[in-house]
């Protein structure tokens, strides 16, 4: 892992495939980290140069005492390229990631080529779904993940993948400033708006057995982002498809991004 500073915050990240190669940015899940995109990387470094980095209170990143949002971690991203001196870049998000992504897009589009949007949506999460966090982030603060890894195992993973290197990180992440990346989850703003301006070429992914994201948010971002490619529905995926059904993700994924990311 490498590391590069922003707003005083050590952001990691950690790069492989060519030097000279096309850049591709995968952008995680909540809960998640970078090493959720081994499975694609390894599918794509041979021709990609594949970026991954842990936002804001996970992963190697960890916690952060300083309150943020969604616009700040695309603000990271794109603090990244300039570390790294690239002018231009496709990115993957996948939930979250796709959160992040969006946004990138539109503080710089110039900067971008392609997005592929993995188990994401642009608008708000119900009051139910927003109540469920706030439960989240007053449990981890009293017990961490003790209670709950078993759980989010299934709700992000579903319940046939083998999760222990998961929850166990999840039992190993820290109660300190959990909130900080709930919160960004919780008040982030509703761009769906905004879809029209994100003209780069785009491609959607989701699980058609989701529970976290509804597959009707990624077919409405499908509907209104004005260049995409379509949607690649994931037949018994749950709401991480690149990770527990790459087989499945991976060559269209690799398709699209040799086709409109380089």
């Amino acid at each position: 892992m490498a590391w590069f500073e922003r707003e005083g915050v050590q952001i990691a990240y950690e790069e492989s495939g060519p030097p000279d190669g096309p850049v591709v940015v995968f952008s995680h899940g909540f809960l998640m980290d970078g090493e959720m995109f081994r499975p694609n990387v390894e599918n794509l470094r041979d021709v990609f140069r594949c970026i991954v980095w842990d936002q804001r209170g996970f992963g190697t990143t960890g916690p952060t005492g300083q309150a943020f949002t969604y616009w700040d971690s695309a603000r990271d991203l794109i603090g990244l390229l300039d570390h790294l001196e690239i002018a231009t870049a496709s990115l993957v998000g996948m939930s979250q990631g796709g959160f992040v992504s969006m946004r990138a897009a539109l503080l710089e589009r110039d900067r971008f080529r392609s997005l592929a949007l993995i188990a994401t949506r642009s608008d708000l999460d119900d009051a139910s779904v927003t109540d469920s966090f706030e439960q989240l982030k007053a449990e981890w603060a009293r017990n961490g993940g003790t209670n709950v890894a078993d759980h989010l195992a299934t709700f992000l993973l579903g319940p046939d993948y083998a999760a222990a290197a998961w929850t166990s990180k999840w039992l190993r992440m820290s109660r300190e400033h959990f909130n900080r990346p709930v919160d960004a989850l919780t008040s982030r703003d509703d761009i769906t708006h905004q879809l029209r301006e994100i003209t780069h070429a785009s491609i959607i992914f989701h699980g058609d057995a989701d529970t976290a994201i509804d597959p009707r948010c990624g077919e409405a971002l499908a509907a209104r982002l004005p260049n995409c490619k379509g949607m690649v529905t994931v037949p018994g995926a749950g709401h991480t498809p690149n990770l527990t059904h790459a087989h499945d993700v991976n060559p269209p994924l690799r398709d699209f991004l040799l086709r409109y990311g380089r």
